[in-house]
């Protein structure tokens, strides 16, 4: 309990530092965050318990396994993250909201201490996200709020216990159990301030690098042909939204201002995400019926979009610059964190010029 009492206290102090405005805003991360760190427990408490269910435990135990093989495999931090658990009784962690223009795919940013500037807004209640994207809407804005099964806090909490295991990701299949823990822990290797798309880029790279090692190496004949079948679906859904993503840059570019100029844009706009509809429907289809994405579909929008960039725009980049660093991850890691200390301007052009060659390989071209 003291060191809940001390983590408020550190918070709050926070808090205080970025001044009065938004105080409800950042009181409810204070709260939230304390909430889910006072629910935590050790995972050998949860392994000792009679009450604890038999599926529970086998799934504390692979992701201790995990754990191991992320901080002994990958190089990734040996702290305090991921050694405890906490059952929080809802379905995500917090919930996310993105905005952008009618005719962009620029997400709206905030800016907060630490993480700096941002194209999202966290919220621990579903139901204040839901008004901020109310909020937005009324603004003109396109939004889209999305639940989140786990967040980094950068490490700057395990002090306090660290990023706990959650009852938002524990029963994913092993290799997304896998992912996700070895995208959160790579935030904690290195952040670059008010950098969302080189940092969340260079996260995934490294799940997909490590999860493709652990499922080689570690998982069971039947993980590996599950995962296979999810990761076989998620690439092509990406494929598909990559190309929308880009047609709709080419719709949005010169951003034209007269009414008949977004009329016209409004139409090609209307078409592409129509197009997208179709090719959804038909991946579908070819995936007996298999409906995961159906929600992102039906609210799919310049916000929604422009999120997923975050995420994938630049692992290819990534990729190429760790085969560039001969697969060692201390030599990648190294090479990230030299391009984290460049000015963000700067951080894409000077990646470029380090895997140029492999760079183009990748891209095919």
């Amino acid at each position: 309990m003291m060191a809940i009492a001390r983590l408020a206290a550190v918070l709050l102090a926070v808090v205080g530092l970025s001044g009065c405005a938004d105080l409800g805003y950042y009181w409810q991360s204070v709260s939230g965050q304390v909430q889910v760190m006072a629910a935590a427990r050790p995972v050998d408490d949860w392994l000792a318990d009679p009450h604890t269910p038999a599926a529970l435990k086998a799934r504390l135990e692979l992701s201790q396994r995990i754990r191991r093989f992320a901080v002994t495999n990958l190089g990734e931090p040996d702290n305090a993250s991921y050694h405890r658990y906490a059952d929080l009784h809802r379905s995500a962690v917090v919930w996310n909201v993105v905005a952008a223009p009618e005719f962009s795919l620029t997400l709206k940013t905030w800016c907060f201490p630490v993480a700096g500037c941002v194209g999202y807004r966290g919220y621990f209640h579903e139901a204040a996200a839901q008004s901020e994207a109310a909020r937005l809407k009324a603004q003109g804005l396109e939004v889209s709020v999305y639940g989140v099964p786990a967040y980094s806090t950068l490490g700057w909490l395990n002090w306090a216990g660290g990023d706990p295991l959650l009852n938002t990701f524990i029963n994913y299949p092993e290799g997304e159990l896998a992912r996700i823990i070895f995208h959160e822990l790579a935030h904690q290797v290195l952040y670059a301030s008010g950098d969302t798309v080189f940092n969340e880029s260079y996260a995934t790279s490294v799940e997909l690098m490590g999860s493709a090692r652990w499922l080689a190496e570690r998982a069971s004949p039947a993980a590996r042909e599950e995962y296979a079948r999810y990761e076989a679906r998620q690439q092509q859904f990406r494929a598909l939204t990559t190309v929308t993503r880009r047609q709709l840059a080419d719709v949005y570019k010169g951003n034209k201002t007269s009414a008949a100029d977004k009329s016209d844009m409004l139409a090609l706009k209307n078409r592409a995400m129509q197009e997208f509809r179709d090719h959804y429907a038909t991946l579908k289809a070819s995936w007996g019926g298999y409906a995961g994405y159906d929600r992102w579909v039906a609210g799919a929008n310049n916000a929604s979009f422009g999120a997923l960039a975050f995420y994938d725009e630049l692992v290819p980049e990534f990729e190429a610059l760790f085969a560039r660093e001969g697969n060692s991850w201390p030599r990648f890691y190294d090479a990230v964190k030299r391009l984290a200390a460049l000015p963000k301007d700067e951080r894409i052009k000077a990646l470029d010029k380090m895997v140029g060659p492999l760079h183009k390989e990748t891209h095919g071209g």
